[in-house]
């Protein structure tokens, strides 16, 4: 006998010739993820992963219910295809679970993919029910709404369980290539950067920071983000944008009312550029349409105008509430609302332009030396690993 992780995936089971990549990497994930506990070993089965850990069991649910490509987990307890010993591990779970949720009514379910195996799925509920019944009290069956279910898996031995953790679902990260994330310090960019990763993407952070007029507690706050979205994929690379003499230019001599739509084309124009070192293949923002003056349809078309990228908005059919609400279960939201702001956020034009026409604002920035700008923000930007412990190293500045 003996106990594992079972690990069940979604989507991945419907990706034919390409299957054994993805379930190669997803198995690769839930070792990275449980290195900190010791490490564990995987194998598959058909449309199963069964996870042999060395640490504590529900620090290890803990841990890869946060690897994207798991729909759900359960810890499994294996044993022969002996029907007296499968009877009386039944009973054992059932028990557990009572133990743990409480509960009085309860239903087997079977499940027989191995057909060599002498009883049925259909007999094996009968057969199971009727000893669970014999050797408890305060029992009944209930088919539809039981209050514990005990599921047994007849496969080249039989897997017995009665507790299912949801995971995030998805595609394991690392299997739809890299891009880029334009991270800010607020609710919705975080939130962006999760539900891109859940479509196995690898994320290249970045953040603009305009010291002094943002201080350093708002790229600690970005940081903390990042250690959080970290949780979900292993580490980040999180590139620290020095955004301050852009800023000054556009301040300086720019319209007041296409600031923030200046500001975010060269935000667009840097992470084109990091996009290009990193070999990524999209940029990733957290706008939503309307939610903003700079998120009109008007406003995205001509922000989007200076890459050459995809531009992927997570976020684009999800209000604020839907987007809060998210980030209240990835564990993003108290760490968004501190109160220290970034750029985005500070030099707001007090009458913005909702409607921006792409030649008027094309015209706005002939007074820019743009090139000189970009390449002195690149040369200036800082390099930070970032792992769900927190930064590794003081990071380095890139041209360097």
């Amino acid at each position: 006998m003996q106990d594992l992780l079972l690990v069940r995936y979604g989507e991945i089971g419907l990706k034919g010739k390409n299957q054994s990549f993805f379930l190669n990497t997803l198995m690769n994930r839930i070792k990275e993820a449980l290195a900190p506990l010791g490490g564990g070993r995987c194998r598959r089965t058909q449309g199963r992963i069964f996870v042999e850990i060395k640490g504590d069991r529900e620090a290890a649910l803990d841990r890869l219910r946060k690897v994207f490509g798991i729909v759900s987990l359960s810890p499994t307890r294996e044993v022969p295809l002996d029907l007296e010993v499968i009877k009386e591990e039944a009973l054992a779970q059932l028990l557990l679970a009572r133990e743990r949720d409480g509960g009085s009514t309860f239903k087997v379910e079977a499940r027989r993919a191995n057909k060599a195996f002498p009883h049925n799925s259909m007999e094996l509920n009968q057969l199971l029910g009727a000893h669970l019944l014999r050797n408890t009290t305060g029992f009944s069956v209930d088919v539809h709404e039981p209050d514990i279910r005990v599921k047994v898996e007849i496969r080249e031995k039989a897997y017995i369980y009665s507790r299912v953790v949801p995971g995030p679902g998805g595609l394991p990260v690392g299997t739809s290539g890299r891009a880029v994330l334009l991270l800010s310090g607020g609710i919705d960019s975080p939130v962006a950067g999760w539900m891109t990763m859940k479509r196995g993407v690898t994320l290249t952070p970045v953040y603009f920071h305009s010291f002094p007029f943002t201080g350093d507690r708002a790229k600690e706050k970005v940081i903390d983000l990042c250690r959080v979205l970290a949780q979900y994929c292993g580490s980040l690379n999180l590139h620290v944008v020095h955004f301050t003499e852009i800023q000054k230019a556009l301040n300086q001599h720019c319209p007041e009312d296409l600031g923030t739509l200046l500001m975010r084309r060269m935000m667009m124009r840097l992470a084109r550029e990091i996009a290009r070192q990193v070999e990524g293949k999209a940029l990733v923002t957290g706008e939503s349409i309307g939610q903003v003056a700079s998120q009109t349809l008007e406003a995205l078309h001509v922000t989007s105008a200076v890459v050459d990228l995809p531009v992927i908005r997570p976020l684009v059919g999800l209000d604020k509430e839907e987007i809060i609400k998210r980030a209240q279960e990835i564990g993003t939201y108290n760490i968004s609302i501190r109160p220290y702001e970034d750029c985005c956020t500070i030099f707001v034009p007090r009458h913005p332009v909702t409607r921006p026409r792409l030649p008027q604002v094309e015209k706005a920035e002939e007074v820019l030396p743009v090139a000189e700008l970009i390449a002195e923000a690149l040369e200036r930007t800082e390099v930070i690993k970032i792992t769900e412990r927190g930064r590794e190293g003081n990071g380095f500045i890139h041209g360097h």
